[in-house]
This record gives C-alpha cells, structure tokens and sequence, in this order.
C-alpha cells in the first residue's frame, strides 16, 4: 500500500514483480504507469459509492490532495464553489482519466468497496492467488483511517 508515493522518476513505479500496489496517487500517473507497464499489467479499479467519496474528500477540504486540487489545479475556484462541489469535480476528472486510461487494457477488474468481500474473492481467483481466501476476507471487516465524522 503505497509503497513508492516519495520517489520520483523511474524509481516511482519500479514495481517488483507479482506485486500488488494500492494507492490512488496513481491516478496522476497513468501516462508514466502505461509507458512503464502497458497491456502487461493488472489493473484494478478500487471505487466507491460516489456520494460517500465525495463526503470523504469534502472533509478533507484543508489538506492533502483537495487542498492541492482546489489551490494548484482549480488555481482557488470560484466564489461559492462548496467543498463538495469540488470534490465531486475532482472525483469526475479522477474517474475520466481512469476510463480513458483503462479502456485499451484486457486485464482490468472493477472493484468495488461496498462489495469489497466479493469482489476480493473474483479479484483472489483472478489473479491466481494462493493461501488462506477465508483469512484474507476476514481483513475486510476491519476499518482502517475510519472516518469520526
């Protein structure tokens, strides 16, 4: 999970082999991960309910990815644009750049949070993955950087 974020260059996404990476900072990416990996690669992609991301983001207006996003990329916004406003315009531009990406790849697998433990035993079989499936799934049950709000 995020093993790379604070490399740059080639060593940014010299991923070992049989290596499954998890980081939605690869989304900014996709040109350099396409010239590196190609049609050879698996790709999934981890989404969520869109409202519920959407929350997520506007929460986290101040800091982070929607701070860059509104302050560098949207140079500020405008007057009256709410944080879920741009939320929901990041996630747009998040999940278009995806698709575009996606869309010449054979090995791509949707994956959803909400039905992540059904999803994880099509993405265990997918892969070819070996060991204890019961195990694995258990994880899902727990949550992690669990929102207090």
């Amino acid at each position: 999970h995020e093993t790379r974020i604070r490399l740059i260059g080639p060593p940014r996404l010299a991923y070992p082999g049989r290596h499954i990476e998890a980081d939605n900072r690869l989304s900014w990416l996709l040109g350099r991960l396409d010239q590196a990996y190609g049609d050879a690669a698996y790709y999934v992609h981890l989404s969520r309910e869109r409202a519920a991301a959407a929350d997520s983001f506007a929460r986290r207006e101040r800091f982070g990815i929607m701070k860059a996003y509104r302050e560098g990329i949207l140079l500020d916004g405008e007057a009256g644009q709410s944080a879920h406003d741009i939320a929901y315009d990041y996630l747009d531009s998040i999940e278009a750049n995806i698709a575009l990406f996606l869309k010449d790849k054979r090995n791509q697998m949707a994956f959803s949070l909400e039905n992540a433990k059904d999803d994880f035993a099509a993405f265990w079989s997918w892969i070819g993955a070996e060991g204890d499936l019961a195990a694995a799934l258990a994880t899902w049950d727990r949550r992690y950087n669990a929102s207090t709000e």
